[in-house]
């Protein structure tokens, strides 16, 4: 059975709900194919920032959120200290964020683009896709819980089924291996302070025995008596594959700050990891008429490993794009896609991805870690930046620090291509 449709999204998590739901504001009518039922486990930190809360808020989820437990900044953990700061005003961001379990969040999301307009499919997988003669999307075979499979035709299609992208992968999409990932573990244990005002990252996680790892560890108050913990490790360590993230987890809880109470024997849920593809390491992300967002584009934020926001975002800069292509009649549109990442994320990922690869050298990551660590001057500025929370326009200590941080890489990148040359001239003369 065959069926056409103007938009098939493949994925209702944060990337493929946003998308439909401003599909549907647009007047546009889209059919999401989810492969689970709502509600759902999902390996994640459960926090929304300022930059998710915005977007939720925009989607009319206001009310949705104001039952869920509020905390006001970031509490920095590392070298022995700690530093509490708070998010910053902001002329668009609030000065707040949530922590909301990915098991209640996203079926809410789901429902209501599902409310806008948008259909929505659960147990629905998405499992081979068809290539036309010009390599479109042709055709996407959809298979139901009972075993049934549907064909659908779309004009348009969203790959929004998260990293490791089945539908992605069949439509020739790759990760570049130079760019970083990062390997997350978490769970969640009981906590007489699951009410805290803020969210704890440590930033100088180790192994059992004791080797500093390039990465984080988190702990996030639910509301509820509980509180998420977890650990991200990044792929610039050279040997990460054959890190013991299990360990790794076991050896952050057990040293975690005494007031959270933390019983390593006794987890209420513990042993879900999953890989994070950071920086756009995935491509391509547009083709003939399929556009690649969140998680199955790699957009995650290589500086904190936050996803949830840029799949909201990336969701929504995907609609406007396929609304536009739809009421020109003209597919061609889709390229205004990756113009549009470029524009928004492009610079600030080139500088996420070098800092990355500084912090996998350990000495590197002591040194900076042990500097700002002492200093709310530093540390607060620093946060903003890996928060992605500076504001256009605006000469603040965050702005100026990133601007100077992308002189430093602006000036590398134009130096590396003169020592290369030059090392290889003093090399072809010595070996005379």
């Amino acid at each position: 059975m065959l069926q056409t449709c103007d938009v098939l999204i493949v994925g209702a998590g944060p990337g493929g709900a946003s998308c439909a739901f401003w599909l549907a504001k647009l007047g546009v009518s889209s059919v999401v194919v989810e492969k689970k039922v709502f509600p759902r486990e999902k390996t994640c930190g459960d926090g929304l920032t300022p930059r998710s809360v915005h977007q939720l808020e925009q989607m009319g989820m206001s009310g949705f959120l104001q039952s869920k437990h509020r905390y006001h900044g970031l509490r920095t953990v590392a070298l022995g200290r700690e530093m509490e700061l708070k998010w910053p005003e902001h002329p668009e961001l609030p000065d707040y964020g949530f922590v909301v379990s990915r098991y209640d969040l996203d079926g809410a999301v789901a429902a209501n683009a599902a409310e806008a307009g948008a259909t929505i499919l659960q147990g629905a997988e998405a499992v081979e896709v068809e290539r036309g003669p010009g390599g479109e999307a042709a055709a996407v075979a959809v298979r139901s819980k009972d075993g049934t499979t549907t064909e659908y035709a779309p004009r348009y299609l969203v790959v929004a089924d998260g990293s490791n992208s089945r539908i992605g992968r069949q439509l020739g999409a790759v990760r570049d291996r130079s760019l970083p990932m990062g390997l997350a573990l978490r769970g969640y244990f009981n906590s007489p302070l699951g009410d805290d005002d803020f969210i704890e990252s440590h930033l100088d996680i180790r192994t059992v025995d004791g080797e500093v790892m390039p990465g984080y560890g988190w702990i996030f108050p639910m509301g509820d008596g509980r509180v998420n913990v977890g650990v991200g490790i990044l792929s610039t360590l050279g040997r990460w594959k054959e890190v013991n993230t299990t360990k790794v987890m076991e050896a952050f809880v057990a040293s975690a700050p005494a007031r959270w109470k933390l019983d390593p024997s006794d987890p209420i849920y513990v042993g879900t990891g999953g890989k994070l593809p950071m920086g756009f390491a995935v491509g391509p992300r547009v083709g003939p008429n399929f556009l690649m967002v969140g998680d199955a584009a790699g957009a995650i934020n290589p500086f904190n490993g936050e996803g949830i926001a840029y799949g909201y975002e990336t969701g929504r800069l995907a609609a406007e794009v396929i609304a536009d292509a739809l009421a020109l009649d003209d597919p061609r549109v889709l390229r205004r896609y990756e113009r549009d990442l470029e524009e928004r994320y492009g610079t600030y990922y080139r500088a996420a991805r070098a800092f990355v690869g500084l912090i996998g050298h350990p000495a590197i990551m002591r040194a900076a870690v042990g500097a700002g660590i002492r200093s709310k001057l530093i540390m607060d500025p620093v946060m903003r930046v890996m928060a992605n929370l500076m504001q256009d326009g605006h000469n603040g200590p965050a702005e100026l620090l990133y601007r100077s941080g992308l002189a430093v890489i602006g000036a590398k990148d134009r130096l590396d291509p003169l020592v290369k040359a030059s090392r290889d001239v003093i090399g072809a003369r010595l070996s005379r």
